[in-house]
């Protein structure tokens, strides 16, 4: 079973945009029940199907699979609930990790996420300096939450 470990902050200034350039996602989530997350997602002209389980701290199970570009389109187009997430991936290597920059475009548009994928859930990591606060843990920051509430509704 594959294992998705996974730390989220929030972005402070707009050094980091110097350190990577950005691919655009385009993703929608399928109605599920008991935890479960069914995502479809076209990264550039690729599609994918990606199913998670349960987070329990910051770990979760994940399986992600190569679809054709149109049964993706197609899926995001009748299948997936709205808005769709759609963002600007930007991954920047530091420190010996690879970070995951999201500037959310559309419902989401000035949110802006790094996500860096560990080994371990202890594991130790120096945070870069444009790194804000932790959102591991805050439901809100997930991209299936940010489908059904999102970021331009938020009061606080």
């Amino acid at each position: 079973m594959a294992t998705e470990i996974e730390r989220k902050f929030l972005v402070n200034g707009d050094k980091w945009r110097t350190l990577g350039t950005g691919i655009i996602y385009c993703q929608g989530y399928i109605r599920t029940t008991n935890e479960t997350t069914v995502r479809i997602r076209i990264v550039g002209e690729r599609g994918y199907l990606t199913i998670k389980g349960l987070t329990v701290g910051t770990s979760r199970p994940e399986f992600e699979y190569p679809i054709p570009i149109e049964d993706a389109r197609e899926m995001l187009n009748t299948l997936c609930e709205r808005p769709l997430i759609e963002k600007i991936r930007f991954r920047i290597e530091q420190g010996g990790l690879i970070w995951e920059v999201d500037e959310f475009l559309g419902e989401n548009q000035g949110l802006i996420i790094a996500e860096v994928e560990l080994t371990d859930e202890n594991q130790v990591i120096e945070l870069p300096d444009w790194i804000g606060a932790e959102v591991s843990n805050e439901p809100r920051y997930f991209n299936a939450n940010l489908a059904k509430y999102p970021f331009n509704k938020w009061t606080t």
